[in-house]
């Protein structure tokens, strides 16, 4: 990850204690960076403090941390470490020299290996204690106590009376999770009463909880498990969730920061800190109110009725998909976003169709009358390609990302793109991945639109990979 610009002033007195890096003497204009998730170190806070360099460690989502458009810094971990960094600070800086602490945005499956490896040093990411996790690392004092995990389906999902309804139920969650540890320990004891399994369904490992429960609002998915303080908060904005606040799968659960074993100052200070900042607290209870913001949400893309728009157009898109070498739910999934697959559909500017094609494009394109449904589909896919062919032909990029950056183009322009990808590269992110990476760059740069675009396409692809699982109703 690249230096983070309000610790900038703070480089140079860093690589003075001895912050390890290879870089000579800076040409002009060349930037400096901090590859803060390559450097490998252990220790506990007096060490930090010596190296003047806290990381911490947490998942990039729209509660926790995440970049507005101005590349501000936001988020309530990211508010409460900021505050934990001040305190920190009242209590060791000099009048130039602070202790900075490095945001490192983590996968939730890295966020407790990265830690024990040394490349952070706090977690932050709303983490439930667990057994299981407190033979690996410790925890603070809770950020949260009494804490439930319950059932949240959609307003159509299936009626559930109590727990022991769902077995042989799919439940789509993040494997990361504790919800993931519930489900498992629900699944022994069916399987002594010998009753059929709960599904589970491994949602991505980019999947954050509000994305899950978005995808359960917009009936993607049927059914997941959340933290109820979590649930009753998107609630708010997910107006289709349905709690089930009496079936739960855990109670009395306890949220906290954690950190490496054997780290007794580090503890010391994160228990003072959370013992006046957790939830319950005017500073806690402020930031939770923050975060409360609508955001454009996933449209119903599994709507009985969108659906039938689905499977209806799903042999043109897989005949196309084919010819051009693609992934057929993926365009399956941008023409959801952009015309929710209505050939009828003409915007403003004169995009016509399923794929929003311009009359200009379509004649380029040589596909035909892009009025026609076939035709409007294969001119869509085949700029696809195009798109991919010319700008993102690299062996280096995967597949996936190849297609992701396609359609960020496809919304932004291929120039815009190509400029962020440069950015990303030299600010130490990978100019060949979207998510967590490139996609970082665009939300500061231009927005929320072009982010939100390919993270629509991807979260429908996957509910049609899910729809196409679902086994047959007998």
């Amino acid at each position: 990850m690249g230096i983070i610009k309000n610790i900038a002033f703070g480089l140079f007195a860093v690589l003075a204690c001895g912050f390890q890096t290879h870089a000579a003497e800076p040409k002009t204009n060349q930037p400096i960076t901090i590859d803060a998730q390559r450097i490998v170190w252990k220790g506990d806070l007096d060490g930090m403090i010596k190296r003047r360099i806290v990381r911490v460690l947490l998942p990039y989502n729209k509660t926790l941390y995440f970049l507005d458009k101005g590349g501000q810094q936001r988020g309530l971990m990211y508010d409460m470490m900021t505050a934990f960094e001040q305190d920190i600070n009242k209590q060791v800086a000099t009048k130039h020299l602070k202790v900075q602490f490095i945001f490192v945005p983590t996968s939730r499956d890295r966020l407790i290996p990265d830690l024990i490896a040394g490349k952070g040093d706090i977690i932050a990411a709303d983490l439930t204690v667990t057994p299981e996790r407190k033979k690996l690392i410790e925890f603070s004092t809770p950020i949260a106590k009494g804490v439930k995990e319950v059932i949240v389906t959609s307003s159509k999902g299936p009626t559930l009376n109590s727990v022991d309804d769902l077995s042989g139920h799919t439940v789509f969650v993040n494997p990361s999770t504790s919800y993931a540890e519930s489900l498992k320990l629900l699944n022994v004891q069916f399987a002594k009463q010998k009753k059929p399994l709960i599904i589970i369904k491994d949602a991505p490992g980019t999947f954050e909880t509000e994305d899950i429960l978005e995808m359960v609002n917009a009936n993607l998915v049927p059914i997941t498990v959340t933290d109820f303080y979590l649930a009753d908060f998107w609630k708010q904005i997910f107006p289709n969730l349905r709690i089930h606040p009496n079936l739960t799968l855990r109670t009395e659960g306890e949220i906290a920061f954690g950190f490496r074993k054997h780290s007794p100052e580090l503890q010391k200070a994160l228990d003072a800190f959370t013992d006046k900042n957790k939830i319950g607290s005017s500073f806690g209870n402020q930031k939770l109110q923050t975060y409360l913001k609508s955001v454009k949400w996933v449209k119903n893309a599994t709507d009985p009725t969108e659906l039938k728009k689905f499977h209806a157009l799903a042999k043109v898109f897989q005949k196309y998909s084919d010819q051009y070498h693609i992934d057929w739910l993926l365009m399956t999934a941008q023409g959801y976003q952009e015309s929710h697959l209505d050939q009828n559909k003409k915007s403003k500017v004169g995009a016509i169709g399923v794929m929003q094609i311009m009359p200009a494009t379509g004649k380029e394109l040589k596909v035909g009358d892009i009025q026609q449904v076939d035709n409007n589909i294969n001119g869509g896919i085949k700029y696809i390609r195009y798109l991919v062919e010319k700008y993102y032909s690299d062996d280096s990029i995967t597949d996936l990302n190849k297609v992701l950056f396609a359609f960020a183009a496809y919304n932004a322009g291929p120039t815009r793109v190509n400029q962020l990808r440069v950015e990303a590269g030299k600010r130490g992110l990978n100019p060949n991945v979207w998510f967590d990476n490139v996609e970082r760059i665009a939300a500061e740069r231009i927005g929320n639109e072009t982010v939100q675009y390919v993270s629509n396409i991807y979260k429908y692809s996957v509910a049609y990979k899910l729809v196409l699982e679902l086994p047959p109703k007998k």
